[in-house]
């Protein structure tokens, strides 16, 4: 799978209809001047990004649109 269409896919479950900074990366993949990071995070700066993020609130419009992708998802039999 190509890295716009994950990108694609991710902007599907979580983004709204805009979003420049997914649109900022999908430019960057199909141009190819997408780089690493000059110095990678540490096992300190990945951790504490980490508990940052489990410890926002998840909205209640994300919970009812992942619920929606989830009920509406097709089931494999």
């Amino acid at each position: 799978m190509s890295p716009t269409t994950i990108l694609e896919r991710i902007r599907g479950l979580f983004a709204s209809d805009t979003s420049e900074h997914l649109d900022c990366i999908s430019d960057a993949f199909k141009n190819g001047t997408l780089r690493e990071p000059a110095h990678p995070m540490s096992d300190q700066e990945l951790a504490h990004a980490i508990r940052e993020f489990r410890s926002t609130e998840v909205s209640d419009w994300t919970i009812a649109k992942l619920s929606r992708r989830f009920i509406d998802a097709p089931r494999d039999s």
